[in-house]
């Protein structure tokens, strides 16, 4: 019988391998051990064993516990050191409980301390060199197995394919930090910049904000915005999904240089002749702008030959005015 989870991933995902896929298989060897350890697990308040009980306090101190995650990540070929310092902690409590009943309080105080020991001794080994992802699976696609009495993972990666995203300078953008599941009501989401660059390696990524803002926004863009953008959703200090977007901001200086350059090339294709006039263009001799243009010309030369002849007309009526006005004087004085 298997009980299904929401799978909080896309289809799209495509499975990888990662250092941390032996994190998920370093605890036990087989599922027997699992049972036989959590056999006698006693609830005091109740005086009754329960085994689901056991394995959720088995998830909560090793398989969601970030210190215990992050020493599993050791360089590829030590992950058999890695089981072998996680069997000696865990093969003297599988003998200490074989077929007693211990009380839950008992457990934890054993398995924390095994918890602590396994860190202290796996950090002592080679690191991993960078994080490729995906780093790690998102646990909330779990699948609960009754048979096994575990959770088989969904395997899909924690991380989001990137999404790419161009804009000009001075434009306003929102990047989105959404995912096809229902988050948890506690859910941090943190928002990180790598500037310039075009990376999911998380040591290249500087945080920017942290709060219950699922969208980021750069009111006006500029050439220091461009490069990778990683939102990371945590819940009780869980990491559950990283999403990428990838912003490429171009310049508006850029963009009229190109268009200045497209028409060098052309001068240049054409021997250095002037470009013969787009019969499409607005100021062709076809379009809008040349017709109110060449109206206006007609206008202001029909205006200065209206002006020219009122102005002949009146120079010469003055003339002949004055011409009259002698005559008119030598008859009154005869």
């Amino acid at each position: 019988m298997r009980r299904e989870g929401r799978c909080c991933g896309n289809a799209d995902f495509q499975t990888q391998h990662s250092p941390m896929n032996e994190e998920a298989k370093m605890r036990f060897k087989t599922d027997k051990d699992s049972l036989d350890l959590c056999w006698g697990f006693v609830i005091l308040e109740h005086e009754v064993r329960n085994v689901d009980a056991c394995f959720v306090m088995l998830n909560s101190i090793f398989d969601n516990n970030s210190r215990v995650r992050e020493a599993a990540r050791v360089g590829a070929g030590f992950d058999t050191q890695l089981n072998d310092i996680m069997d000696a902690q865990i093969q003297p409590i599988l003998q200490d409980f074989h077929q007693r009943p211990h009380y839950d309080y008992v457990y934890e105080q054993r398995l924390q301390t095994a918890a602590d020991n396994f860190v202290a001794a796996a950090s002592l080994l080679p690191r991993v060199s960078g994080c490729f992802p995906p780093c790690g699976f998102q646990s909330d696609g779990a699948v609960y197995n009754c048979e096994t009495c575990k959770y088989d993972s969904c395997e899909f990666p924690l991380d989001c394919p990137v999404v790419q995203m161009e804009v000009m300078e001075n434009s306003r953008i929102s990047m989105q930090c959404r995912v096809a599941f229902v988050l948890p009501k506690d859910f941090v989401a943190v928002w990180r910049f790598a500037q310039k660059l075009n990376t999911q390696q998380v040591e290249e990524f500087k945080e920017v904000t942290a709060g219950a803002d699922l969208v980021f926004t750069i009111p006006s863009t500029s050439p220091q915005d461009q490069g990778m953008y990683q939102c990371e959703v945590f819940s009780e200090k869980r990491s559950i999904v990283r999403l990428y977007h990838h912003l490429s901001v171009s310049p508006q200086v850029e963009v009229g240089h190109s268009q200045l350059q497209e028409v060098f090339d052309l001068t240049l294709a054409s021997g250095g002749s002037l470009l013969p006039v787009n019969l499409t263009s607005p100021f062709g001799p076809h379009g809008p702008v040349f017709s109110v243009l060449l109206g206006a010309c007609v206008s202001a030369v029909l205006l200065l030959l209206l002006l020219s002849i009122g102005t002949v007309y009146a120079v010469s009526k003055s003339a002949v005015r004055g011409d009259v006005e002698p005559d008119a004087d030598q008859e009154s004085s005869t």
